[in-house]
């Protein structure tokens, strides 16, 4: 039967798999000082990185709507839709209304909404497992049953270079900010459920990784059979130094590599590194 991978455009993907065009990707609009920057083809990173940071107020996002999922129904038997975690966007929420309604007068396709739980890597991990089950000839209730074991079981780790967009948003206060910039502080940070947890700190940034790959030697299990997800927001060396430090403790089957697009780019800002497994 044939099937339609949709992801929201938190969803970094390869250039390959972008070419090969087996998820379709519907954008967030991302806006700075009323400046709109729509996270497609069009969306240009160093840009958009160099007005966060010569700005004191804090980006944002806004999901596609209802019905721009809706577009993306049309016409299909089944339809996967993976979304940025709904702790973190509305985009999960306006995927799910999107399904409600298009089922209202199109009973017969089918639709499944997965909320990552997670974000960028994470979300094309699960992309690319949907691709995986649909080629096994799975049925479209099997994949979901095991969509949502694979999601529940993957985990999310991510170490931030710079504090400044939690600052901004009001997740840190200024003093908070201000000494762990003076003081080199890192936050390893990792996801619970959807949202965003604090597992450890460190001192300089090179700490900080080390520091993350042994939380994830800790509890990644049963890895020879998963892909390891790393994405990188402007700093492909720091994403192979991760990449180098984790394969060489953990037997992962394989590992990809993304820069990170304008979400991703929002959430992990100029040097952040995101690992999902």
């Amino acid at each position: 039967m044939a099937y339609k991978i949709i992801g929201d455009s938190c969803t970094d993907l390869t250039k390959e798999m972008k070419e090969e065009g087996f998820v379709s990707l519907v954008p967030l609009v991302l806006t700075i000082e009323g400046e709109d920057f729509v996270d497609d083809a069009t969306f240009d990173q160093k840009d958009f990185i160099e007005k966060m940071q010569n700005s004191e107020e804090c980006p944002r996002s806004a999901c596609p709507s209802p019905e721009r999922y809706m577009r993306e129904f049309e016409n299909q038997e089944e339809c996967f839709v993976v979304t940025l975690s709904g702790k973190l966007s509305g985009s999960y929420n306006s995927a799910l209304l999107a399904k409600n309604m298009y089922q209202e007068e199109h009973p017969d396709t089918k639709i499944e909404i997965v909320d990552s739980q997670s974000a960028s890597c994470g979300q094309m991990l699960l992309a690319l497992k949907i691709k995986e089950l649909k080629e096994k000839g799975l049925s479209f209730e099997e994949v979901k049953q095991k969509i949502t074991q694979f999601r529940d079981n993957m985990q999310t780790k991510f170490v931030l270079e710079s504090l400044e967009n939690l600052r901004k948003n009001g997740r840190l206060t200024n003093v908070t900010a201000m000494i762990c910039n003076v003081l080199n502080i890192k936050p390893i940070m990792g996801a619970k459920e959807g949202e965003i947890i604090k597992l450890d700190q460190t001192r300089g940034m090179s700490k900080a990784l080390l520091r993350m790959v042994e939380y994830i030697e800790a509890d990644a299990k049963d890895v020879t059979t998963k892909i390891l997800g790393i994405a990188h927001c402007n700093n492909k060396e720091r994403a192979e130094f991760v990449k180098h430090e984790i394969l060489r403790r953990i037997p992962f089957k394989d590992c990809i590599i993304v820069n990170t697009a304008g979400v991703s780019t929002l959430y992990a800002n100029d040097g952040g590194i995101i690992v999902s497994y």
